[in-house]
């Protein structure tokens, strides 16, 4: 049985069936389940998150990192997604074109978007190390799962066989490793392992300005430090939001 946030009960299979809808998975359990996410941005600063939570996020998805990565996904993972995406033709998004868009669509991209994910993505896609990733393997597959008494959410890229594949583009291939450790991706390797019951997790990581490819191993090192900031960003949820303790009296502590 997975409890939900909100206290809504469901059984297991039944809620699985229904994270295949993408309004569900991001939108209702976005509201009411937990991610990798989460548990990144309350390590960073449980005060945003309690913002987010309560307000909303602030409107990122403009950014061209991030526009970009996702229409990457789409293209290698889910490219029948794409033919249903909105683009209009504008030097940029602070143009009335593009505002009037997506005043009508909501997530709109420009062309000039589309056409540097189209080569991002063609370079993964001719690559044979990438595609023998991609042979046989399930594509956005999602899962959920009680831990520590909390319901989690998440969505695998890749799932061939026991191994977990994550997709990700990056603006410098050779600096990536360091970006595991900045962006939690250590994190978020030992909860899908978890979740999944996977032996092995993988990164297969596409520079966005060179195209060159990367396939990154873990460690178990690597998911050891991943499992210390699971534990601890859990912590930290359970003494601010779940016992109530006074948030403005959290406090970052560190020897430099």
């Amino acid at each position: 049985m997975i409890t939900l946030l909100n206290n809504e009960q469901w059984n297991r299979d039944e809620i699985l069936a229904q994270m295949y809808d993408d309004s569900f998975y991001y939108g209702h359990l976005g509201k009411h389940a937990l991610s990798s996410s989460s548990l990144k941005m309350i390590l960073k600063s449980p005060k945003t998150y309690r913002n987010v939570t309560k307000y909303g996020k602030d409107d990122g998805g403009d950014s061209p990192a991030l526009a970009q990565g996702k229409l990457v996904h789409w293209m290698v993972l889910e490219p029948h997604k794409v033919d249903e995406l909105h683009f209009v033709e504008a030097s940029s998004k602070a143009t009335k074109i593009y505002k009037e868009a997506k005043a009508e669509h909501g997530e709109v991209f420009l062309n000039k978007e589309r056409s540097q994910a189209e080569r991002v993505a063609d370079a993964v896609l001719r690559n044979e190390a990438a595609l023998k990733l991609l042979n046989k393997a399930e594509f956005e597959v999602p899962e959920i799962a009680m831990l520590e008494g909390l319901p989690f959410r998440a969505k695998a890229d890749i799932l061939q066989g026991d191994t977990i594949i994550d997709l990700k583009t990056s603006a410098d291939l050779n600096s990536f490793r360091w970006s595991c450790d900045k962006y939690g991706y250590d994190l978020q390797a030992y909860m899908y392992k978890r979740m999944f019951n996977a032996k092995d997790f993988k990164f297969l990581v596409v520079d966005k300005a060179s195209t060159d490819i990367g396939i990154f191993e873990t460690t178990d090192e690597f998911i050891a430090r991943g499992e210390a900031k699971f534990h601890n960003a859990v912590k930290n949820y359970k003494y601010f939001f779940e016992e109530g303790n006074d948030l403005d009296q959290y406090v970052m502590r560190a020897i430099l």
